[in-house]
């Protein structure tokens, strides 16, 4: 197995060493690999791709770094820990804090474009006006899933999606920060609270194209965790509660073509050449291409433990 699913060198490491609070909307990636070896390695996981043997992580999916080093930062290379640590570890940014080129320039090829914090109340709270009075298992068990994510503010708002801002907790308006609301609200037992929390994570899924937002994304979701145990219990989680929850993470903000169900630029095209002949005519081939369908993506079912295609049932 890989280093995400057993982790046991750095859990038993660091399991009585707590983790520094993250209060700044940027949450660098050195910071990460300095306080919680190993789990920079989880958040970068791709985990349709990577099997028991051999671990693979997301995409680029976009060429914004490509300045950095052609091939390493190709759209369809692969994200690694020492691309984006060290004297790299400051170029992937939340979308507030980017340049407005750069924000103009995703827009423009991405249509990328992120939702204020109060548009993402409204819709939630509608959402949520059927499921308001459901018993607390039945509430924190009950699935989303954002679509399109970006850095997922559907599904945690640390920060303002327009002005890079950090997001009280009391005015966080995610789905899973409404779950985490209701389990500090309701659940005074650590054991009980640890499993609901778990169970939350289980049931929320967001997916995104651009590998660098989804990292933040994963990020937002991890650090999420961290801000509703410390408001409850007033000290930090170990990083074993860390990792697991990271684990969980890696698995449900997946990386995917929401229009097709398959990671990013895995499409392949083959040459046809169809050829119109007669006795009287020669016309030239028209360079035709079919398009081959790309890698379909995995996400886990926690109810059975196993990966099943994303489209199950859609097609």
């Amino acid at each position: 197995m890989f280093v995400g699913d057993t982790m046991i060198n750095s859990i038993e490491e660091n399991k009585n060493r707590n983790i520094v609070s993250i209060s700044s909307t940027d949450i660098l990636e050195n910071t990460i690999r300095e306080q919680m070896p190993g789990i920079l390695d989880i958040l970068l996981i791709d985990r349709t791709t990577s099997t028991s043997k051999k671990k693979k992580n997301i995409i680029w999916a976009n060429e914004n770094y490509v300045k950095f080093g052609s091939k390493a930062y190709a759209a369809t290379a692969q994200m690694l820990p020492e691309l984006v640590t060290g004297r790299m570890g400051n170029i992937i940014k939340p979308r507030a804090l980017k340049s407005k080129e750069m924000q103009k320039e995703r827009t423009k090829s991405k249509a990328e474009v992120f939702t204020p914090t109060w548009i993402v109340k409204k819709q939630n709270d509608e959402i949520e006006k059927d499921y308001i009075n459901d018993d607390l298992e039945t509430y924190v068990k009950r699935t989303w899933l954002e679509i399109t994510a970006g850095e997922a503010p559907y599904m945690a708002t640390r920060y303002d999606m327009e002005t890079g801002e950090i997001v009280p907790l009391t005015k966080r308006v995610g789905f899973v920060d409404r779950k985490l609301k209701r389990i500090n609200a309701e659940v005074d037992d650590k054991a009980e609270w640890q499993r609901l929390v778990v169970e939350a994570y289980k049931s929320s899924y967001g997916f995104e194209w651009s590998g660098d937002s989804l990292l933040l994304a994963r990020e937002n979701l991890l650090y999420t965790y961290r801000d509703y145990y410390f408001q409850k219990w007033l000290e930090e989680p170990t990083y074993g509660l860390f990792a697991n929850i990271a684990k969980i993470i890696s698995y449900n903000l997946f990386q995917m073509d929401g229009l097709k169900y398959i990671i990013p630029l895995t499409e392949k095209r083959e040459k046809i050449l169809e050829v119109q002949m007669s006795l009287f005519d020669y016309e030239e081939p028209e360079e035709q291409w079919r398009i081959k369908s790309g890698k379909r993506v995995k996400i886990m079912n926690w109810e059975t433990n196993k990966m099943e295609f994303f489209d199950k049932g859609v097609r």
